[in-house]
């Protein structure tokens, strides 16, 4: 927890701030993510930060709902959940994870989701280098579950001496070159 929280906190910030700078008349434009357009991917945060709050809380499962504009708040109640020391023990009863690993997926998150936005607005964006260590490292370790669950899709080549953000993004099915 102690080392995990304020990355997450950090990226859930970046993210939420992209999102408060994208403008209506970008909602229809294509993201790297490619089910959906910048509405449909900021209504996913907005699922992912109830999701995670509900998991934190050990709360049930949480069905995606529509577009509702208050990512940030939601993000906010996500740290919040997060914050207490309860919430990372154990595993969940939703899909038998480590809570440390529930931690480290909404993380990824973050990272990847915030890249969506950014390349897809036009936005700059620098993650935080340990974060993307981190969801490197997790997510090279569980890419096959992932591709499994249809969380990453097929792995994009990326060559091994490419900034491990690129490297993030081919291991969980995007292409880093992408541009809209």
């Amino acid at each position: 927890m102690d080392d995990m929280m304020p990355l997450m906190t950090r990226a859930t910030e970046r993210t939420s701030g992209l999102v408060r700078a994208v403008p209506r008349e970008q909602f229809a434009s294509p993201t790297p993510c490619a089910e959906f357009d910048v509405k449909g991917l900021i209504s996913h945060l907005e699922w992912v930060a109830e999701l995670f709050e509900s998991l934190g809380r050990k709360g049930p499962y949480v069905e995606q709902g529509s577009y509702a504009g208050d990512f940030p708040e939601r993000a906010e109640r996500t740290l919040a959940s997060w914050s207490r020391r309860e919430a990372w023990d154990g595993t969940d009863s939703v899909m038998g994870l480590p809570m440390t690993a529930l931690a480290h997926m909404y993380l990824v998150d973050m990272v990847v989701h915030g890249w969506d936005l950014a390349v897809a607005t036009g936005q700059p964006y620098e993650p935080e280098p340990e974060a993307v260590s981190r969801a490197l490292a997790f997510s090279e370790r569980m890419a096959e579950t992932g591709r499994q669950r249809g969380v990453f899709g097929p792995q994009v080549a990326v060559p091994d001496d490419a900034p491990e953000l690129d490297r993030l993004l081919g291991v969980v099915g995007r292409d880093p070159a992408w541009t809209a």
